[in-house]
């Protein structure tokens, strides 16, 4: 589990902070980072319309949530889609001044618990779920920027974060396997406006994946020299950083 602690609301850390406790990507999940995201309206960005508590409201578009004001209550929804394999990224938008106590980003079972009684950290709360609860995390000081990335490697069992162009590792392991996981959250703030958004999944292309290699090989120096490479012109403008 991650290391939690008390946390208080104050400014999101510097990019330059978060850049020293990130650890490398693998090349399959660089590949899905930089290749262009799904396009909007995939049903795999949806809030599901069934599996959320009462105090959830869906928007037209079903890509956002907003939670209604009730005392007393914790409350999660889960996306209307799962996975069981592959490797995928999601992106959760969720502003920190709408966050409150027992914000919680994570993913959950199909059978997790959506609704109780009381203020507490309702998703990861039990057996089904896994979730960092984003307000008392210690390493942030209590403070995370409002885009955070779901990494759900459903075939190894794991489940990891990205804040800004950081990635922080395993936060959890030993995930059941091919049992379908969804991307959920949990809130218990009144007025807390969350979005979904599903990014890529495997699998990876084999010519991305090729792109990449050649791209770390050059090395950040010689990014640009492309053009130089003894390869056909289509090859060199594919090979841009930028494509």
């Amino acid at each position: 589990n991650l290391c939690l602690s008390p946390g208080s609301d104050g400014p999101a850390p510097s990019s330059s902070a978060l850049e020293t406790l990130a650890v490398p990507t693998s090349s399959r999940l660089s590949v899905m980072l930089h290749s262009s995201p799904i396009g909007s309206g995939d049903t795999r960005s949806h809030w599901s319309t069934s599996h959320c508590s009462p105090h959830f409201l869906l928007s037209p578009c079903r890509e956002e949530v907003t939670r209604t004001p009730a005392e007393q209550s914790s409350d999660g929804v889960r996306a209307a889609e799962g996975v069981s394999s592959g490797l995928h990224v999601w992106e959760v938008l969720w502003s920190p001044a709408h966050r409150g106590s027992h914000a919680v980003i994570g993913v959950s079972c199909a059978n997790c618990p959506l609704q109780a009684s009381g203020y507490s950290a309702l998703l990861g709360g039990g057996p089904q779920s896994w979730g960092w609860e984003l307000g008392t995390n210690q390493l942030w000081h209590g403070g995370i920027p409002e885009r955070v990335l779901l990494v759900l490697d459903a075939d190894a069992g794991t489940l990891g974060y990205m804040v800004e162009e950081s990635f922080f590792g395993v936060a959890f392991e030993d995930l059941p396997h091919g049992v379908e996981l969804f991307p959920a959250v949990s809130s218990v703030r009144g007025g807390a406006s969350i979005r979904l958004r599903y990014l890529n999944g495997d699998p990876p292309a084999l010519m991305a994946l090729c792109s990449l290699t050649i791209q770390r090989s050059l090395g950040p120096q010689r990014k640009n020299l492309t053009n130089t490479l003894p390869i056909p012109f289509v090859l060199q403008q594919y090979l841009l950083p930028n494509q």
